[in-house]
Protein backbone atom coordinates (compact mmCIF):
# COMPACT_ATOMS: atom_id res chain seq x y z
CA UNK A 1 0.00 0.00 0.00
CA UNK A 2 1.22 2.92 -1.07
CA UNK A 3 1.49 6.68 1.56
CA UNK A 4 -1.48 8.86 1.71
CA UNK A 5 -2.14 10.99 -1.43
CA UNK A 6 -1.22 14.22 0.90
CA UNK A 7 1.77 12.67 1.41
CA UNK A 8 2.63 11.12 -2.21
CA UNK A 9 1.93 14.64 -3.19
CA UNK A 10 3.99 16.47 -1.34
CA UNK A 11 6.75 13.95 -1.95
CA UNK A 12 6.57 14.16 -5.72
CA UNK A 13 6.33 18.14 -5.72
CA UNK A 14 10.09 17.44 -3.89
CA UNK A 15 11.30 15.14 -5.87
CA UNK A 16 10.98 16.96 -9.59
CA UNK A 17 12.75 20.35 -7.43
CA UNK A 18 15.47 18.10 -6.46
CA UNK A 19 15.64 16.59 -10.02
CA UNK A 20 16.46 20.06 -11.25
CA UNK A 21 19.03 20.71 -9.10
CA UNK A 22 20.92 17.14 -9.85
CA UNK A 23 20.14 18.67 -13.60
CA UNK A 24 22.21 22.28 -13.18
CA UNK A 25 24.69 20.44 -10.88
CA UNK A 26 25.87 17.23 -13.47
CA UNK A 27 28.90 18.28 -15.40
CA UNK A 28 27.90 19.11 -19.38
CA UNK A 29 27.20 16.33 -21.65
CA UNK A 30 27.11 13.82 -18.70
CA UNK A 31 23.97 11.63 -18.53
CA UNK A 32 22.60 10.64 -15.15
CA UNK A 33 24.29 7.71 -15.11
CA UNK A 34 27.59 8.47 -16.30
CA UNK A 35 27.68 10.34 -12.38
CA UNK A 36 28.05 6.78 -11.14
CA UNK A 37 31.88 6.48 -11.15
CA UNK A 38 34.80 7.64 -8.99
CA UNK A 39 35.19 10.80 -10.18
CA UNK A 40 31.33 11.42 -9.44
CA UNK A 41 31.33 14.83 -7.78
CA UNK A 42 30.19 16.06 -4.33
CA UNK A 43 26.38 15.31 -3.75
CA UNK A 44 24.40 18.73 -3.82
CA UNK A 45 23.33 20.13 -0.50
CA UNK A 46 19.72 20.99 -0.07
CA UNK A 47 18.62 22.86 3.26
CA UNK A 48 14.78 23.57 4.05
CA UNK A 49 13.76 26.64 5.37
CA UNK A 50 11.57 25.42 8.30
CA UNK A 51 9.24 27.56 11.05
CA UNK A 52 7.89 24.53 12.25
CA UNK A 53 4.29 25.31 10.78
CA UNK A 54 2.67 22.89 8.55
CA UNK A 55 3.74 23.67 5.48
CA UNK A 56 7.50 23.89 6.27
CA UNK A 57 7.66 20.84 7.73
CA UNK A 58 5.83 18.76 5.58
CA UNK A 59 8.46 20.20 3.18
CA UNK A 60 11.20 18.86 5.36
CA UNK A 61 9.99 15.56 5.75
CA UNK A 62 9.48 15.23 2.20
CA UNK A 63 13.41 16.77 1.60
CA UNK A 64 14.01 14.03 4.61
CA UNK A 65 12.59 11.28 2.56
CA UNK A 66 13.29 12.20 -1.01
CA UNK A 67 17.06 13.28 -1.17
CA UNK A 68 18.55 9.99 -0.09
CA UNK A 69 17.22 8.20 -2.92
CA UNK A 70 18.68 10.80 -5.23
CA UNK A 71 22.44 10.95 -3.69
CA UNK A 72 21.61 15.01 -2.64
CA UNK A 73 22.48 15.89 0.92
CA UNK A 74 19.22 17.32 3.20
CA UNK A 75 19.73 19.94 5.80
CA UNK A 76 17.33 22.60 7.47
CA UNK A 77 17.62 25.48 9.24
CA UNK A 78 14.58 27.50 11.09
CA UNK A 79 15.08 31.36 11.35
CA UNK A 80 14.30 32.73 15.38
CA UNK A 81 13.24 36.05 14.88
CA UNK A 82 12.61 37.03 18.60
CA UNK A 83 9.16 38.48 18.38
CA UNK A 84 7.48 36.41 20.30
CA UNK A 85 8.16 35.01 24.04
CA UNK A 86 10.14 31.64 24.27
CA UNK A 87 11.07 31.94 20.41
CA UNK A 88 14.56 30.63 20.87
CA UNK A 89 12.92 27.60 22.40
CA UNK A 90 10.80 26.68 19.55
CA UNK A 91 13.69 27.13 17.31
CA UNK A 92 15.59 24.74 18.92
CA UNK A 93 12.29 22.34 19.33
CA UNK A 94 12.29 22.75 14.80
CA UNK A 95 15.60 21.84 14.92
CA UNK A 96 15.65 19.01 17.28
CA UNK A 97 12.66 17.64 14.99
CA UNK A 98 14.94 18.20 11.94
CA UNK A 99 17.47 16.31 13.23
CA UNK A 100 14.93 13.55 14.03
CA UNK A 101 13.83 13.72 10.32
CA UNK A 102 17.44 12.87 9.60
CA UNK A 103 18.50 16.40 8.20
CA UNK A 104 21.95 17.04 8.99
CA UNK A 105 23.11 20.13 9.14
CA UNK A 106 20.13 20.98 10.84
CA UNK A 107 20.66 24.68 12.83
CA UNK A 108 19.01 27.83 14.44
CA UNK A 109 19.77 31.26 13.31
CA UNK A 110 18.35 34.41 15.50
CA UNK A 111 18.09 37.53 13.88
CA UNK A 112 17.29 40.94 14.79
CA UNK A 113 14.42 42.35 12.54
CA UNK A 114 14.41 46.21 11.65
CA UNK A 115 11.85 48.43 10.93
CA UNK A 116 11.94 49.54 7.51
CA UNK A 117 9.16 48.79 5.33
CA UNK A 118 6.57 47.56 8.42
CA UNK A 119 7.08 44.78 10.38
CA UNK A 120 6.25 42.22 7.62
CA UNK A 121 9.08 43.65 5.43
CA UNK A 122 11.49 43.75 8.24
CA UNK A 123 10.87 40.34 9.10
CA UNK A 124 11.35 38.92 5.84
CA UNK A 125 14.67 41.07 4.78
CA UNK A 126 15.74 40.14 8.02
CA UNK A 127 14.80 35.95 7.45
CA UNK A 128 16.40 35.98 3.75
CA UNK A 129 19.58 37.79 4.85
CA UNK A 130 20.08 35.00 7.54
CA UNK A 131 18.83 32.32 5.14
CA UNK A 132 21.41 33.62 2.32
CA UNK A 133 24.54 33.37 5.10
CA UNK A 134 23.66 30.09 5.56
CA UNK A 135 23.48 28.89 2.21
CA UNK A 136 26.81 30.28 1.83
CA UNK A 137 27.89 29.02 4.88
CA UNK A 138 27.35 25.33 4.03
CA UNK A 139 27.85 25.60 0.39
CA UNK A 140 24.07 25.01 -0.46
CA UNK A 141 23.18 24.72 -3.96
CA UNK A 142 19.24 25.17 -2.95
CA UNK A 143 16.94 26.27 -0.30
CA UNK A 144 13.81 25.27 -0.70
CA UNK A 145 10.76 27.30 1.14
CA UNK A 146 7.01 26.22 1.75
CA UNK A 147 4.80 28.50 0.05
CA UNK A 148 1.66 27.14 -0.93
CA UNK A 149 -0.86 27.97 -3.83
CA UNK A 150 -3.08 29.81 -0.92
CA UNK A 151 0.28 32.06 -0.19
CA UNK A 152 0.97 32.48 -4.01
CA UNK A 153 -3.06 34.03 -4.21
CA UNK A 154 -2.45 35.81 -0.88
CA UNK A 155 0.67 37.98 -2.67
CA UNK A 156 -1.61 38.74 -5.63
CA UNK A 157 -4.20 40.12 -4.18
CA UNK A 158 -1.78 41.93 -2.17
CA UNK A 159 -0.07 43.15 -5.34
CA UNK A 160 -3.30 44.25 -6.59
CA UNK A 161 -4.46 45.97 -3.73
CA UNK A 162 -1.23 48.35 -4.20
CA UNK A 163 -2.22 48.98 -7.97
CA UNK A 164 1.13 47.30 -8.84
CA UNK A 165 2.06 46.30 -12.23
CA UNK A 166 1.88 42.59 -14.05
CA UNK A 167 5.02 41.68 -12.52
CA UNK A 168 3.96 42.15 -8.88
CA UNK A 169 0.23 40.20 -10.20
CA UNK A 170 2.51 37.24 -11.27
CA UNK A 171 3.16 36.72 -7.46
CA UNK A 172 6.11 34.32 -5.69
CA UNK A 173 8.45 32.60 -8.62
CA UNK A 174 8.95 28.71 -7.92
CA UNK A 175 12.74 30.04 -8.70
CA UNK A 176 14.53 32.39 -7.54
CA UNK A 177 17.63 34.32 -5.64
CA UNK A 178 20.70 34.58 -6.49
CA UNK A 179 22.44 32.08 -9.33
CA UNK A 180 18.31 30.34 -8.51
CA UNK A 181 18.85 29.48 -4.89
CA UNK A 182 15.12 29.88 -3.58
CA UNK A 183 12.87 26.87 -4.59
CA UNK A 184 9.39 26.51 -4.12
CA UNK A 185 8.18 22.87 -4.73
CA UNK A 186 4.48 23.87 -3.33
CA UNK A 187 3.48 26.63 -5.61
CA UNK A 188 0.80 24.19 -7.00
CA UNK A 189 -0.51 22.23 -3.52
CA UNK A 190 -3.11 24.06 -1.43
CA UNK A 191 -2.34 24.61 2.31
CA UNK A 192 -4.70 22.02 3.39
CA UNK A 193 -2.78 19.40 1.65
CA UNK A 194 0.29 20.39 3.65
CA UNK A 195 -1.49 20.04 7.07
CA UNK A 196 -3.03 16.87 6.39
CA UNK A 197 0.53 15.33 5.02
CA UNK A 198 1.63 16.33 8.53
CA UNK A 199 -1.24 14.76 10.57
CA UNK A 200 -1.28 11.29 8.79
CA UNK A 201 2.88 11.23 9.28
CA UNK A 202 2.19 12.39 13.08
CA UNK A 203 4.66 15.07 12.86
CA UNK A 204 4.27 17.99 15.36
CA UNK A 205 3.71 21.49 14.09
CA UNK A 206 3.64 24.92 15.38
CA UNK A 207 1.18 27.56 14.58
CA UNK A 208 2.41 31.04 14.52
CA UNK A 209 0.20 33.32 16.21
CA UNK A 210 1.22 35.82 13.92
CA UNK A 211 -0.64 34.29 10.88
CA UNK A 212 -4.00 35.59 13.37
CA UNK A 213 -3.41 38.46 14.15
CA UNK A 214 -5.48 41.01 12.74
CA UNK A 215 -2.50 43.70 13.18
CA UNK A 216 -0.71 42.15 9.94
CA UNK A 217 -2.31 42.35 6.42
CA UNK A 218 -1.22 39.02 5.22
CA UNK A 219 -3.47 37.58 8.11
CA UNK A 220 -6.48 39.57 7.87
CA UNK A 221 -6.46 38.62 4.26
CA UNK A 222 -6.34 35.18 4.99
CA UNK A 223 -8.60 34.61 7.27
CA UNK A 224 -11.76 38.05 6.12
CA UNK A 225 -10.46 39.20 2.69
CA UNK A 226 -10.26 35.45 0.99
CA UNK A 227 -13.20 33.90 3.22
CA UNK A 228 -15.29 36.43 1.51
CA UNK A 229 -13.96 36.48 -2.07
CA UNK A 230 -14.71 32.47 -1.76
CA UNK A 231 -18.64 33.45 -0.22
CA UNK A 232 -19.02 35.91 -3.40
CA UNK A 233 -17.75 34.45 -5.98
CA UNK A 234 -17.46 30.58 -5.08
CA UNK A 235 -14.86 28.08 -4.56
CA UNK A 236 -11.97 28.05 -6.79
CA UNK A 237 -10.68 31.57 -6.05
CA UNK A 238 -7.46 30.43 -4.93
CA UNK A 239 -6.71 28.08 -7.97
CA UNK A 240 -7.52 30.81 -10.08
CA UNK A 241 -5.71 33.59 -8.61
CA UNK A 242 -2.53 31.31 -8.37
CA UNK A 243 -3.07 30.23 -11.99
CA UNK A 244 -3.27 34.28 -12.83
CA UNK A 245 0.23 34.39 -11.46
CA UNK A 246 1.30 31.89 -13.24
CA UNK A 247 0.01 33.39 -16.47
CA UNK A 248 1.13 36.66 -15.57
CA UNK A 249 4.72 35.76 -14.70
CA UNK A 250 5.11 34.37 -18.22
CA UNK A 251 4.07 38.12 -19.92
CA UNK A 252 5.93 39.46 -17.80
CA UNK A 253 9.10 37.62 -18.66
CA UNK A 254 8.56 38.00 -22.26
CA UNK A 255 8.14 41.88 -21.26
CA UNK A 256 10.88 41.64 -19.59
CA UNK A 257 13.13 40.27 -22.14
CA UNK A 258 11.67 42.86 -25.06
CA UNK A 259 12.97 45.63 -23.09
CA UNK A 260 16.25 44.03 -22.80
CA UNK A 261 16.33 43.61 -26.11
CA UNK A 262 14.74 47.07 -27.15
CA UNK A 263 17.39 48.84 -24.68
CA UNK A 264 20.11 49.05 -26.63
CA UNK A 265 18.30 50.61 -29.57
CA UNK A 266 17.08 53.30 -28.13
CA UNK A 267 20.21 54.67 -26.83
CA UNK A 268 22.83 57.01 -28.87
CA UNK A 269 26.69 56.67 -28.79
CA UNK A 270 27.28 58.40 -25.17
CA UNK A 271 24.75 55.52 -23.71
CA UNK A 272 22.16 58.10 -23.39
CA UNK A 273 18.19 57.94 -23.81
CA UNK A 274 16.74 59.28 -26.89
CA UNK A 275 13.54 59.98 -25.58
CA UNK A 276 11.94 60.27 -29.58
CA UNK A 277 13.19 56.44 -29.66
CA UNK A 278 11.70 55.34 -26.28
CA UNK A 279 8.11 57.17 -27.50
CA UNK A 280 8.05 55.04 -30.35
CA UNK A 281 8.28 52.08 -28.21
CA UNK A 282 4.94 50.30 -26.68
CA UNK A 283 4.41 51.92 -22.86
CA UNK A 284 4.73 48.41 -20.63
CA UNK A 285 8.93 47.91 -22.48
CA UNK A 286 9.62 51.64 -22.41
CA UNK A 287 8.73 51.97 -19.24
CA UNK A 288 10.50 48.90 -18.02
CA UNK A 289 13.43 50.32 -19.65
CA UNK A 290 12.93 53.27 -17.89
CA UNK A 291 12.46 51.38 -14.12
CA UNK A 292 15.48 49.42 -15.14
CA UNK A 293 17.56 52.93 -15.42
CA UNK A 294 16.30 54.55 -12.93
CA UNK A 295 17.95 51.29 -10.65
CA UNK A 296 21.02 51.59 -12.93
CA UNK A 297 21.52 54.99 -11.23
CA UNK A 298 21.02 53.82 -7.54
CA UNK A 299 17.12 54.12 -7.03
CA UNK A 300 15.92 51.19 -4.83
CA UNK A 301 14.25 48.84 -6.24
CA UNK A 302 11.91 48.48 -3.43
CA UNK A 303 11.06 51.97 -3.20
CA UNK A 304 10.60 52.80 -6.70
CA UNK A 305 6.72 52.20 -7.27
CA UNK A 306 4.61 52.82 -10.45
CA UNK A 307 3.70 55.83 -10.14
CA UNK A 308 7.70 57.33 -9.80
CA UNK A 309 7.96 55.55 -13.63
CA UNK A 310 4.80 57.25 -14.70
CA UNK A 311 6.09 60.99 -13.89
CA UNK A 312 9.46 59.69 -15.62
CA UNK A 313 7.55 58.60 -18.56
CA UNK A 314 5.89 61.89 -19.29
CA UNK A 315 9.10 63.39 -19.59
CA UNK A 316 8.73 61.60 -23.09
CA UNK A 317 5.42 60.99 -23.49
CA UNK A 318 3.69 64.34 -22.30
CA UNK A 319 6.67 66.85 -22.21
CA UNK A 320 5.50 70.31 -21.84
CA UNK A 321 9.20 71.75 -20.53
CA UNK A 322 8.65 70.66 -16.81
CA UNK A 323 11.44 70.24 -14.32
CA UNK A 324 12.95 67.42 -13.25
CA UNK A 325 11.85 64.66 -11.51
CA UNK A 326 12.82 63.20 -7.88
CA UNK A 327 13.29 59.53 -7.38
CA UNK A 328 14.21 57.49 -4.17
CA UNK A 329 17.67 57.10 -3.79
CA UNK A 330 18.50 60.88 -4.65
CA UNK A 331 18.31 59.30 -8.08
CA UNK A 332 17.04 62.37 -11.06
CA UNK A 333 15.67 62.22 -14.20
CA UNK A 334 15.24 65.03 -16.66
CA UNK A 335 15.30 65.78 -20.24
CA UNK A 336 17.94 67.68 -21.91
CA UNK A 337 18.07 68.35 -25.73
CA UNK A 338 15.94 65.65 -26.58
CA UNK A 339 17.78 63.16 -24.19
CA UNK A 340 16.51 61.71 -20.89
CA UNK A 341 19.11 61.83 -18.13
CA UNK A 342 18.56 59.47 -15.35
CA UNK A 343 21.42 59.95 -12.14
CA UNK A 344 22.20 60.57 -8.59
CA UNK A 345 22.31 64.38 -8.22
Amino acid sequence: MGPHPAVAAIRLAVRRVLNDILDEHRPPGAEPDENRTAERPPSPLVLVACSGGADSMALASALAFEAPRLGIRAGGITVDHGLQPGSGLRADEVVLRLRELGLDPAESVAVTVGREGGPEAAARDARYAALDAAAERHGAAAILLGHTRDDQAETVLLGLARGSGIRSLSGMAAVSGAGGRYRRPFLRIDRQTARKACMVQSLPVWDDPHNTDPAYTRSRLRHEGLPALEKALGKGVVEALARTARLSRDDADALDAWAGQAEASVRDDAGLLECAKLNALPPAVRRRILRRAAIEAGAPAGSLFARHIEEVDRLITGWRGQGAINLPGRVVAQRQGGRLVIRQG
